[in-house]
């Protein structure tokens, strides 16, 4: 009788994507729920069906309308579905609802993020940062849930009101938080230490979206080889800030940072939690917005990360526009804006009249003598 391995490769989740679309004209839900199913894959999850119900305003119970809800169950089930992946924010009482009436594991948007993000951590302050992220959103998720909670209490020697489930919970949580912000203040402090330490050479930050080859543009401006950073073709490739030396020029070099790449809506968990990472970016002198020229949705793409440097309080940072991937743009896609510069990490195309720009822009900056 042949002998069956005893390891067996885990199957991964049947996910029916549901969403509301509120019609929105400033902002298509198409392009977004494409992203949306695209970070599921990359999670480990393959997509095998799609509800999209269309709406003016959210329903408060359910996020769907209880009819929608009996459908999605109902749909889940023809198609083999092993979990609900929610495209919209949802509160902790739509979550309870929906779960009443679909019986399966629901995750929303920030839930894959937080996912993905778990996944791509390699160093020991990606991984904190990572956790704190998690517990800050589970923290926050666990206010206004259920306190039907069976309770320790009761029996021989546990008398008394005792503790619910939920406050335990949140003790816990908070515990863990609060030991996970000391040690990232503790990087927080190191990482202004050495910028203070190495405050001879200008520093020039990488941000864009995920996805856009930040990483790759450093590794081609550093000439960087085995020990460059990480690339790869997925998003949130990368979490960790690297930072090289970098010859712009005779006699002129800028220490050049790569960022934790951006998202539409980056869950304000991750921002917080982030926020070590992401001070590398207000100690800056000069950003370079790195954008995907090959991707046709790149204006809502820059809107988005727009949006969070507005939030980060750097929108008046120097910046400037590099449209990457510009060899495999295709004809159809929209005008790049004045003054952006086309460039290839890959062949290098561009990538002179770049480095020319942020030496001007630095010697700008510059104090007259």
């Amino acid at each position: 009788m042949p002998r069956t391995s005893s390891r067996v490769e885990a199957e991964p989740e049947r996910a029916l994507v549901v969403a509301v679309d509120l019609q929105n004209p400033k902002r298509a839900l198409e392009p977004e729920l494409v992203e949306y199913e695209a970070l599921i894959e990359a999670a480990g999850g393959r997509v095998v069906g799609r509800i999209v119900q269309r709406l003016e305003r959210i329903d408060p119970a359910t996020l769907v309308g209880s009819g929608k809800a009996h459908e999605i169950a109902a749909r889940a089930e023809e198609l083999g579905a092993t979990k609900i992946f929610v495209f919209n924010d949802l509160r902790p009482r739509q979550r309870t609802n929906l779960e009443k009436i679909v019986p399966l594991p629901i995750v929303d948007r920030t839930m894959v993020i937080l996912d993905i993000f778990a996944q791509r951590a390699r160093s020991r302050e990606g991984k904190v940062q990572v956790e704190l992220a998690q517990l800050r959103y589970r923290q926050a998720n666990l206010i206004g849930a259920s306190t039907a909670l069976s309770r320790l209490g009761g029996g021989v020697g546990t008398r008394g009101p005792g503790e619910t489930k939920l406050e335990v919970d949140r003790r816990k949580i908070q515990a863990r938080v609060s030991l996970l912000r000391e040690q990232l203040e503790d990087v927080r402090r190191s990482r202004a230490t050495r910028r203070g330490g190495d405050g001879a050479l200008p520093l020039v930050a990488l941000v864009g979206y995920t996805n856009v080859g930040k990483s790759s543009l450093l590794n081609r401006l550093s000439h960087a080889a085995g020990d460059g950073a990480f690339v790869a073709d997925q998003p949130f490739a990368t979490l960790d800030p690297t930072l090289r030396r970098v010859y712009l020029g005779p006699d002129r070099f800028v220490r050049l940072a790569d960022t934790v790449g951006f998202i539409t809506e980056l869950p304000k968990e991750l921002v917080a939690a982030f926020r070590a990472t992401l001070e590398e970016l207000s100690s800056a002198d000069v950003l370079v917005h790195v954008l995907d020229a090959a991707n046709p949705d790149w204006p809502r793409q820059r809107a988005s990360v727009e949006e969070i440097l507005r939030e980060l309080d750097l929108e008046r940072k120097p910046t400037l526009l590099a449209f990457n991937k510009i060899d495999a743009r295709g004809p159809e896609g929209a005008a790049l804006p004045a003054g952006a510069f086309p460039i290839s990490a890959r062949s290098g195309a561009g990538l002179e009249a770049l480095r020319e720009a942020i030496v001007q822009r630095l010697d700008a900056l510059a104090p007259v003598p």
